[in-house]
This record gives structure tokens, sequence and C-alpha cells, in this order.
């Protein structure tokens, strides 16, 4: 037997490794990684065109790198996944910065400023694959000065170049194109207010994160709903394995009518409560992965509210699956076990927060327009044919016209398109909730035709009028409406 030395084919490797699956946004919040690990407290990324060519720079003020760190920082897998990390290092494989930028690019310049000091360099896939080895361009100080947004640099700091960016669009940069380009960056910056959340605002001790888009201030997102005060954080659980600690703390949102409206669009434009359920996975407080309950359970509305931050060191790493992205994290089983058992207890109080808020709709109306039966064939509602308004109205009509009445009300009984409320009140339940618009004029000629309805053959207290339409919808919205209209009445 005999061994020979057989390194890759560098034109090779450097194309597939192009197709690892970054999304732009994860490829960009894999450089800002690298940022947070040389103590940076801000970024900034600015993208522009010249109607030819896209740029993409990322520019931070962590301490920088001489040449010597800059030109190993630019090799292939520079640490192993093997090497221990320090807990405030969220790299992983040593091809962050390569991997992300080449998904992009292909064209990646890193210039680094220790003291003042400038080191730069230079990969273009153009140039590895003319010479079919894996060359690096080590840049002159006159070639550096020159670099687009060096004047951006401190005296310590990282500027992350991307140029002959071919993985968005070919051609010219049409008007359609920038529209499309400025969504991108839409996402971009939602997936930042998420990712780095907890550095965004502060919580991650002496690292708090100033993230700029085109020197638009990112703004960090809560998918816990942490400053609701209706938002019920559960006993905390800490499982240790090899004397690290994981943490996991699960949290029930609150149902969408304590939320303000102003909360409610906010999470809104992050997708649905839906979707949003399940666990969410942080390396050294970076979140990893998110939106799912990791094959444990299937989403649904009884886990609708439900959240679950799981917490663990960069020391576990071996424990975990994490891929080159950093967008998933798979636990290990003394986690996935726990977790399934945490997963009963908080779907039983997220399903408490919607059934005791039906259950209260029901039992503080006095006059229920709907019945609601729970049956062992299922969950049944029918019309309350007892109602007030609908008694009297069916004992003033003809006995033919009253059997015709009561075969309209139970097929409109019937007939509730239940599942397109569900999809509308799953999407968007606060529309659910907004008054039914209606002039004084228009609210007075119903609220007297309903009085006619119910004077007809006995005289209706003035209490009782009110109790049985504050019981409706939309005249629950217009008790001043109702006052008035009652005091001219009744002669108050």
């Amino acid at each position: 037997m005999r061994e020979i030395n057989l390194p890759p084919k560098a034109s090779s490797l450097a194309e597939s490794m192009r197709d690892i699956g970054y999304s732009l946004e994860a490829a960009i919040a894999d450089i800002i990684d690298n940022s947070i690990t040389a103590s940076a407290n801000k970024v900034n990324i600015w993208f522009d065109t010249d109607n030819k060519n896209i740029r993409f720079s990322i520019v931070d003020n962590g301490k920088g790198m001489n040449e010597k760190e800059l030109i190993e920082a630019m090799r292939h897998g520079s640490l192993s996944p093997k090497d221990e990390r320090l807990p405030d290092d969220l790299g992983r494989f040593g091809l962050g910065l390569k991997t992300a930028s080449f998904s992009q690019c292909r064209k990646l310049t890193v210039i680094s400023s220790t003291n003042g000091n400038h080191a730069g360099a230079v990969w273009d896939l153009d140039l590895v694959s003319e010479r079919d080895d894996w060359v690096i361009s080590v840049l002159e100080k006159n070639e550096i000065i020159n670099v687009p947004y060096f004047d951006k640099i401190t005296d310590n700091g990282t500027l992350v170049l991307w140029e002959k960016i071919d993985r968005l669009y070919d051609g010219e940069i049409t008007d359609t194109k920038m529209t499309d380009m400025y969504g991108r960056l839409d996402n971009v910056e939602k997936h930042l207010s998420l990712v780095f959340h907890r550095f965004l605002n502060g919580e991650i001790q002496g690292r708090k994160l100033a993230i700029f888009i085109n020197d638009h201030e990112v703004k960090p997102f809560d998918p816990f709903c942490i400053n609701n005060k209706a938002t019920q954080a559960m006993r905390e659980e800490i499982i240790r394995i090899k004397g690290k600690e994981v943490r996991i703390q699960p949290y029930i949102l609150p149902h969408h009518s304590r939320l303000s409206q102003k909360e409610s669009d906010y999470y809104k434009s992050r997708s649905d409560f839906l979707n949003n359920q399940g666990a969410y996975i942080y390396r050294n407080g970076r979140l990893m992965s998110w939106g799912d309950w990791l094959r444990l359970v299937p989403k649904g509305e009884a886990t609708k509210l439900a959240r679950v931050k799981i917490d663990f060191p960069s020391s576990l790493d071996d424990r975990w699956t994490i891929d080159v992205k950093k967008s998933r994290a798979y636990p290990p089983f003394e986690v996935r076990e726990r977790l399934r058992q945490i997963i009963g207890q908080i779907t039983d109080q997220s399903t408490k927060v919607h059934s005791g808020r039906g259950k209260k709709l029901f039992e503080e109306n006095i006059y229920p327009l709907w019945h609601r039966y729970a049956e062992n064939t299922g969950i049944k509602y029918s019309i309350n044919m007892k109602h007030p308004l609908l008694e009297n109205f069916k004992n003033n009509l003809a006995d033919i016209q009253r059997n015709a009445f009561e075969e309209i009300m139970s097929v409109i009984a019937a007939s509730i398109p239940v599942e397109a409320i569900y999809s509308d009140y799953s999407m968007n339940p606060k529309d659910f909730e907004k008054e039914t618009i209606i002039d004084k004029e228009e609210a007075l000629l119903k609220i007297e035709a309903l009085w006619q309805v119910l004077s007809q053959g006995q005289n209706i207290d003035k209490d009782s009028f009110k109790d049985i339409i504050y019981s409706l919808k939309p005249f629950c919205y217009l008790r001043s409406i109702i006052d008035d209209f009652v005091r001219r009445k009744y002669n108050d």
C-alpha cells in the first residue's frame, strides 16, 4: 500500500461550495457572526449599484486583524469544528466568511485594521478557476486605500466587500430589479432583527450590538412578546450535559385580544402566530433555528401561542447537529426528551388561553345569540332561538311563517363557513375585533327597528332593552347612542 497526496481541484470545489444553500439574509448573518466574535458593537451594511454592478459591504468596529491573521481567516477551514470555542465565539467550521460570501458573489475583498494599520486580501473565483489553485491576492497599501468603502473603516475594524454578485440578478439592473432588491433588503432586516435580537436589545451581557442597513437602524424583534404583561413565562428547566447547562424557558404568548394594535401589526408583519410557534434554539445567544417543534409534535392550534427558548453553549457543539449555514441545530436526546414533556404542559396552557377566552365570552353574555355545545360527536354551534329578539319576532308571525322562520334559521346555523372563518381568524385575528363603522343616524334607525320587535306584545323595560342590545354587534360598540335612544324613548 502506498499513499499519495490528492488535494481537491480548486476550480471545481470552489464552484461547488457556492451551492451550500445560503439565502442572502443567512449569508449576511454569517458575516455578522464574525463581527460579534471580534467584539464589534456596531455593524454597517451598505448596498449600492451603478446600474451594471451590485455591491454589498459589511463594516464593523471590531478588533480587526493584522496581515497574518487576515490571511489565515481567508483560508477555507481556518478552524476545526473540534477546536474549543470561547463563549463569545459564534464561529463553528472556519468556513463562514468564505462560503457565505461565495454563495452571493465571485469576488470577496476583506480589509482589516488594527490600531490604524491596514491589511487586505482578495478571493477572486475567476482567478481560482483560471489557475485551478487556491490562490488569493494580498493587497499593497496603495491598493487598499482604493477599495470601495475603505473610508468607513475606523482604526480598528473590518470591511467585507462583495463584488461580481451573480446570484441575485443577471444583466443590467433595471427599476424592476431594484424594487425586488429593496424587498430582499427588507427580508434581510427582518432576519437580522430576529437572529440577533438578544444582542440588539442588550440582553447578552456586555455584548450590545447596533446594526445599520444603508444607515437605517435594525430594531430587535422579540419572538416571545416579553414586554407584554399578558405573556406567561413558565418555569425554566435546566439540563446538564457534560457539566454544561442547557436552559429551556417556555412562554405562552397573549391572546390576540391582549395585544395592542401596534403589537398585533408588528407580529403580523413577521408572519402569524401559527407559523411562528415552536422551539427557538440559541447558541451563545445567537438564534440558530426556529419555527417548528423538532418533529416532536406537529404545528397546530393547540400550540399556537407556545414558544420555547433553548440556550446552549458552543462547548456542547459536538452534541448538536449544526449545519454550515448555522440555520439548523438539532438537540441531543436528553434535551428532546425533556422538551417532549414540556410541550405537553405548554399545550394545555396554550389551549386554556383560547378556550378560557371563548368560555368567558359565552358565560358573560346574559343574552347570547349563539349556543355552544361540546358533545361526544364534536363541538357544535346553534342559534339561540330563545333570544328575546328572535323569540319576539317569531311570536308575532302566523303559524306557517313561524315554521318557515325556524327552518330558515336552522339552515343558516348549519351553514356557518367554519373553514373560512378558521383560516381568516388564524391569519388575522385582530380583524375580527375591529368595530363596525356605522354613523349615528343609521344606528338610530336600526335601534328603533329592534325596539319595535322587542316591544311588540309586551312592555319591555329600559334596562332589559339595553342588556339585549348591548349583547349584539355592532351595538356593543355604540353604547352612548343606545343610552341617548333609551332616554328619549322612556322620557328619562
